[in-house]
């Protein structure tokens, strides 16, 4: 890219942020404006709850709620922007973002997806108007990730032609269910199907819960989980049954159903295969949370930044004024990374929620493809909500004692932001799935085979699968062959020298993985054995795997941007080198180890993201802006007193061209 001084402004960046849902994004923005969204401290969890259900019942009547539901029922039908729309809502009050996500995506999500025609004219109307209040019931005390095992049984009895739902134990209470303290009437229950005394597996239904009053149905126990570390404004509880009654059309049955005699009838014969199809197209809410949590993120970099922008401390020895904290190394190496990783997440959440969209709104969408969307959207939003917490806390320490104070939001965010790294799945558990993908290269055949089978085809096939896949990526092979120490005449910003050792990486830990399991087999071992003592090999092939897709969304964003916005992509471009740099160097480690850097080349990564951070401080006000996390969802004092000072002050940006020499901090 040739070198040339261009003007740019947040707005630009941001319309490049914004992407293809940018409209979306700024109507619910508008939205979260007015004075009932604001986020507010203090409250106690009776006022806190009360408040909360007014912002969803506001958020009824808005038009992005309606965008995920079909046209015929009151809709838009508009998946991908609902899911923007949801995770934008992520830049304000936390508990208002899950109250909604578990009554319009989980519950109105699940009979969209798993009902059919009868259950859409029944519910959906009153599910987008909130006249149908519900609760998504799955996690179990006894059975949290592995849903199929749940206890909780639904059995058909055809003189009543219905089902009776029903708690066996203790084990099989339905616990933390969002809205179902206080205000779900209705819940999406899922348990075990027996019909003409067969167990069909975990299947899905409507159960009411409470009467119009508030009470509790016949055989339903409802109690509260109370007050929690996070997310108060949520009314968590806990349900029970106890030979509820349900009739034959409760069963939401896109994937299966039982005639009036007991007969069970699927288009899918594998029972596993089955489960996870079902599973699979509740995966909206995995990508909410994932791009939530993006957006809380934002919120916080927001407030960090800017505070660094103003607070002074330290005098130099040869000057009475105080230096801004963002002119300190150590806080720049705190914040800037953290912000470029963020930049990077929310491009790789965007192409998600694209490939999301697509996968919905698609016929005969390949079901490959598919299951790829699943292993990709388990595995951002685990590493995702890693980054939102650890950054979360960054940002809190960034801010000392003012990062504290509860009017300043980062102590709520990051006690709220807590909780995404384990519901819609534990995110130790959600790599473990991305690996499985990673290793198999498979999807069809893994519905069939028990953990043997799965490990027998492992052994068998991975290797070749795995040096079939990265064949003909000759960067990858110039690197393998290469001579220690070669790599020492590379630019440390090529951008190719990037994607090649996040690459090589990815590729040694799977061919290392397929080994190690095709080894342990070959010994003879129990198979769950061989998988259970491989898991650090298992999550570090998963996060190897993410850490590349993340980066090479973000490479694809830049590349999108330039021929439109030259300016803004070599902002992008000096930004995604400090995230690539900074994911290599956190990793180093293990390149040292595998003869991928030497010592001196390890020094010089260091020396490089130290050397970006310089570059872009003079844009950090400008990289937050671009955010358009809006005032009133900032809402900390300390952020919002820096702004108007600065604001006050404010000078257009002047970008250079090329990534390498982005414009210079002032002496």
């Amino acid at each position: 890219m040739t070198e040339t001084d261009v003007a740019i402004d947040a707005s630009r960046l941001q319309a490049a942020l914004d992407g293809r849902w940018g409209d979306i994004r700024k109507q619910t923005r508008a939205f979260m404006r007015q004075p009932l969204l604001h986020p507010v401290a203090h409250l106690e969890t009776d006022a806190y709850r009360e408040r909360v259900y007014e912002q969803v019942c506001a958020l009824a009547e808005a038009p992005g709620t309606r965008l995920g539901f079909p046209v015929e029922y009151g809709g838009e039908d508009d998946l991908g922007g609902y899911i923007t729309a949801f995770e934008t809502l992520g830049s304000g009050d936390l508990s208002l973002l899950v109250k909604a996500g578990v009554h319009f995506g989980l519950f109105g999500g699940a009979i969209h997806h798993l009902g059919t025609a009868r259950h859409h004219e029944r519910y959906l109307a009153d599910v987008m108007s909130l006249a149908l209040p519900g609760c998504f019931a799955m996690t179990e005390t006894g059975h949290g990730s592995d849903v199929q095992a749940l206890r909780t049984t639904a059995i058909y009895d055809a003189d009543r032609q219905g089902f009776v739902i029903h708690s066996p134990d203790e084990d099989a209470r339905k616990d933390y269910i969002g809205n179902a303290a206080r205000d779900g009437r209705m819940a999406v229950v899922f348990a075990q199907l027996v019909s003409a005394e067969e167990t069909h597996g975990v299947h899905a239904f409507v159960v009411p819960i409470r009467h119009d009053d508030g009470t509790p149905m016949p055989g339903v126990t409802i109690t509260d989980c109370g007050h929690k570390a996070g997310l108060n404004g949520v009314d968590n509880g806990r349900l029970m049954f106890d030979q509820v009654f349900v009739p034959r059309d409760a069963l939401l049955n896109r994937y299966a159903d039982v005639a009036p005699d007991g007969t069970y009838t699927s288009p899918i014969e594998d029972r596993t295969r089955r489960f996870f199809t079902m599973v699979g197209t509740l995966v909206q809410g995995r990508i909410s949370i994932a791009g939530a949590a993006v957006s809380a993120t934002k919120t916080a970099l927001t407030i960090a930044v800017r505070y660094a922008l103003a607070r002074r401390q330290f005098s130099p020895p040869d000057s009475d004024d105080e230096v801004l904290l963002l002119d300190f190394l150590s806080h720049q190496r705190r914040l800037l990374p953290a912000l470029a990783t963020t930049y990077a997440f929310h491009f790789a959440q965007e192409a998600l929620v694209v490939h999301l969209h697509e996968a919905f709104t698609t016929p005969d969408y390949p079901e490959r493809d598919r299951r790829k969307l699943e292993s990709l959207a388990a595995g951002i939003k685990a590493v995702g909500t890693w980054h939102a917490f650890a950054t979360i806390q960054t940002c809190r320490e960034a801010c000392g004692g003012a990062g504290y104070l509860s009017e300043n939001r980062l102590a709520q965010l990051r006690a709220d932001v807590d909780v995404f790294t384990t519901f819609e799945g534990d995110n130790t558990v959600l790599l473990q799935l991305v690996t499985k993908g990673l290793l198999t290269d498979y999807r069809d055949e893994f519905g069939s085979l028990d953990t043997l089978g799965t490990v027998r085809f492992v052994a068998e096939q991975v290797v070749e699968q795995v040096v079939e896949r990265f064949a003909g990526r000759q960067l990858i092979q110039a690197l393998i062959d290469a001579v220690p120490g070669r790599e020492e005449d590379t630019d440390l910003y090529d951008r190719g020298y990037h994607v090649g050792l996040l690459e090589f990486r990815e590729q040694h830990v799977l061919e290392g993985l397929a080994r190690r399991i095709r080894s342990g087999v070959g010994s003879g071992a129990d198979a769950f054995d061989v998988f259970n003592a491989a898991q650090d090999h298992v999550l570090l092939a998963a996060r190897a795997h993410i850490d590349r897709v993340v980066f090479e969304h973000f490479v694809a964003a830049i590349d999108r941007c330039g021929d439109d916005d030259p300016g803004c992509a070599a902002l992008l471009d000096t930004l995604c080198d400090l995230h690539a740099l900074s994911v290599i160097e956190r990793e180093r480690g293990w390149y040292l180890e595998h003869g991928r850097l030497s010592a001196a080349r390890s020094k010089a990564i260091t020396a490089a993201v130290n050397e970006l951070c310089r570059r872009l401080r003079p844009h950090a006000a400008l990289l937050v802006d671009a955010l358009a996390v809006p005032d009133e969802c900032v809402a900390a004092p300390i952020a919002l007193g820096a702004e108007r000072a600065r604001q006050d002050a404010k000078q257009p940006t002047a970008v250079a061209g090329g990534s390498a020499e982005l414009a210079a901090p002032p002496a």
